[in-house]
């Protein structure tokens, strides 16, 4: 399976993919049915991220100036909506050659405190994990408010989901032990 994602200018000035730097394909390779990607058995999902910024401002937030003779892509698509396309190639279990499903997806123009519960909790993850990593990404996170987050992302069709208790549990421990070395002597 391979998927790829494709942003529209018109609303997408940046992105970056979080926690799969490593995974990715030329975009030569997404037609390739030579060339293998991920498997995913039936009925189980995948979750991917991307941080994005208006066009405009750069990764940090800053405004910059627009380009004088604009991009060499010129923005389509602002008129319906799209805010990127996901493109999906599979084959069946016993296919050598892939299918395409394309899926085009709307600005839905909602804050992240309107977002459902997987997403919250996906997202409480992937900030975890960057403050692991040490990474420059990593905004204004904290453990503080990731558990905070993920503590009211517990339920899963309708009664709570043991391994959200324990991401949580894990992210108060790490809490716990960062304030704990933060005053004890260097080793």
């Amino acid at each position: 399976m391979k998927i790829q994602v494709e942003f529209n200018p018109a609303y997408v000035g940046s992105y970056r993919l979080i926690g799969y730097e490593k995974r990715l394909l030329a975009k030569e390779d997404f037609n390739d049915d030579k060339k293998d990607a991920g498997e995913i058995g039936a009925g189980h999902t995948v979750t991917a991220l991307y941080e994005i910024t208006a066009p405009g401002e750069d990764p940090a937030g800053k405004k910059v100036d627009a380009l004088k003779y604009g991009s060499n892509k010129e923005a389509k698509g602002k008129e319906n909506g799209e805010m990127l396309t996901v493109k999906l190639r599979y084959k069946e279990p016993d296919g050598d050659v892939s299918k395409l499903l394309e899926v085009p997806v709307k600005d839905e123009k909602r804050d992240f405190a309107a977002a459902s519960p997987d997403f919250k909790f996906a997202s409480s993850v992937a900030a975890f994990g960057m403050i692991l990593r040490g990474s420059e990404h990593k905004g204004a996170s904290s453990f503080e408010a990731i558990a905070a987050t993920a503590g009211k992302s517990l339920e899963v069709n309708g009664k709570e989901d043991e391994h959200r208790r324990e991401f949580v549990e894990l992210v108060r421990k790490a809490a716990s032990l960062k304030k704990g070395a933060a005053g004890s002597p260097a080793l």
